[in-house]
Order: structure tokens, then sequence, then C-alpha cells
């Protein structure tokens, strides 16, 4: 049996990060979760930190340990996305309140403290929003830097352009300042960017095979969808919407299923067109140094095969 794979999940959930954290419940020979950090991001940070405990008891995974984090941006006012996720960040299934508490810790405290405590180069950071998190631990403490094995994240778009501007993403665009730290942070990373969530549509046969499962988590996860594929639907004219961080932890559990190539990525913060812009240096135009492995194509048969597997095994 391979190592597990020690990891900090750093979410604003968000119905897409529920399927992330599902998909790394799921996979427990795989994957140690050693702590979830919440972020402002979708929706403010009350409702993301509520949601992430929500998921753990939806789950039954009352031992995981929920931290909260940022409530804003470094340096702008907070956007969020209710518009996507509606109100709660969850809308669609009919969710309890939780019993569940969250950890005083707060969840940089906490980020820099398991960084520290846990042997170099064996904890990997899955960021599914908005950068903050991250940023500030790095900013607080820069030597944590080499200590992290690999920091895998959903966020950015070249090819396909932006999904709340026409130039940005939304987790990068939310605060590009926390961004810029973390990919000039000299860290191994890889961009899940929507060149790669866009080909990974919830179409209607591959959320029927999700409704079969017919546990609590999977009926959850279906009406999430139905909710939350209604915006992409209207706004790309196609069948089912991307389905976007779990690309980060199916990664870790089957990186074949990507492919991409090392490049420069540098982070727009100064234009009011731009701000939050990954400029990718796809064709290596420039000598600056290659930091991010950029994720372009993803087998997205293989890809839901995978989740759905998962799935049925929470």
């Amino acid at each position: 049996m391979t190592e597990k794979r020690k990891i900090i999940i750093d979410t604003d959930p968000g119905q897409d990060d529920a399927a992330a954290i599902f998909l790394a419940f799921g996979s427990p020979d795989e994957i140690d979760l050693l702590g979830i950090t919440t972020v402002a991001g979708n929706v403010p940070l009350s409702y993301t930190s509520r949601n992430a405990l929500i998921l753990c008891e939806l789950c039954n995974r009352p031992s995981v340990k929920v931290f909260a984090g940022a409530d804003r941006p470094l340096k702008r006012p907070l956007v969020t996305a209710e518009h996507v996720h509606g109100k709660t960040g969850l809308d669609g299934p009919v969710l309890e309140e939780p019993k569940l508490e969250l950890q005083k810790q707060h969840a940089v405290d906490f980020i820099i403290e398991t960084l520290r405590n846990e042997p170099a180069g064996t904890v990997t950071l899955c960021t599914l929003g908005p950068l903050t998190n991250i940023a500030t631990a790095l900013t607080r403490a820069p030597d944590i830097a080499p200590r992290v094995r690999e920091l895998v994240m959903m966020g950015g778009g070249f090819f396909e352009g932006g999904n709340i501007t026409p130039a940005a993403e939304f987790n990068i665009y939310v605060d590009p300042e926390a961004a810029k730290i973390v990919f000039g942070a000299g860290i191994p990373m890889v961009m899940m960017p929507l060149d790669v969530t866009h080909q990974l549509l919830t179409r209607k046969d591959r959320v029927a095979r999700m409704r079969a499962i017919g546990s609590p988590p999977a009926i959850a996860m279906v009406e999430m969808l139905e909710f939350f594929e209604r915006f992409d639907v209207e706004k790309y004219g196609s069948d089912g919407g991307p389905l976007h961080d779990p690309t980060v932890i199916a990664y870790l559990l089957k990186p074949s299923l990507f492919s991409g190539r090392l490049c420069n990525v540098e982070i727009e913060t100064g234009s009011e067109l731009t701000a939050g812009m990954t400029v990718v240096d796809w064709w290596h135009v420039t000598d600056r140094k290659r930091n991010v492995q950029v994720m372009r194509h993803v087998d997205a048969d293989g890809f839901f095969d995978l989740l759905i597997e998962r799935f049925a095994r929470i």
C-alpha cells in the first residue's frame, strides 16, 4: 500500500468544495486529512465555516477538525458568489444546523503549527478558495514554505479566460495580493484552472449515477449540484455545470487523469481590467522562472468514474 498523503484542505464551501471534501472522505486509504481550514470566498466566513462542519456531520466524520480563518482578503473588500452558490453556499438540499463545533485555534495558526510539527516535505496544501489563509501563514512564518510538499490549487484560467471578470477566475480575483504571495513563495505548485474544470460537466447521466448510490451524502450532493449547475447551464448553455474543486483531490488520487506543463505564472494585481488574472507563460516566451505545473487537459470520464466510486464508499 502506498503511503497516505497528509493534507490540509483550505476551503470556502460552496457546492463544488463539498464534492472535493467528499472525495477526500471517500479515500481514507490514500488521504490523511489533518484538518480543514475555512476562508471567506463563495460566501462569508460564518457560512463557509458552518458548511465545513455540516459536511463533516453529513459524512459521519466528527473527528475531522475544522478551523476558521480569514474573514476578508488582505487588501480588498470581500467579493462573494451567492449568485452562484445561494445564500448559504450549500443551497439545494435541506441541511440541519451542525452540532459539531469549530476549533478554537485560528486556521492560520493551525497551518503554521502543522507545517512546523510534521516532517518537512510531508504535508500537501489543497486550496479550493481564495488564498488568504495560506498567504497570511507564509507572511507570518516564512520558514514553512520549504516544508510544504506541494500546493495543489483550484484557481485561475488562461485559455478559457475568467468566470468573474473576462480575465479573472473567482478564487484568484477575490484576493489577488494573497495569490501573488503564494505563487512567489517557491513552493511546488499544481494549478487546476478553468481550462480543466470546464471539461468536467455534471451531465444528467453522471448525476444519475451519483443519485443511484442512494446514501445521504450522495443524495445531498445531487441536490447541491442541481442547484449549483443552473447558473452555469444558463451561462454556458451546457448539459450540466463544470465541477471545479474536486479536481484538486482527484489529482492526488490519480494524477494520470490530468496533463499540462510547467510554466511561469504571474498574478496581476495592478490593473483594473485584469486584476486577478493568472498570466500563464504557456509558450515559454519569457525567461521568468517556471513556478507552476499548469494543467490543461483531463480525462473527464475517468474523473467521474473516480468521483462516483469514492462517493459510494462514504
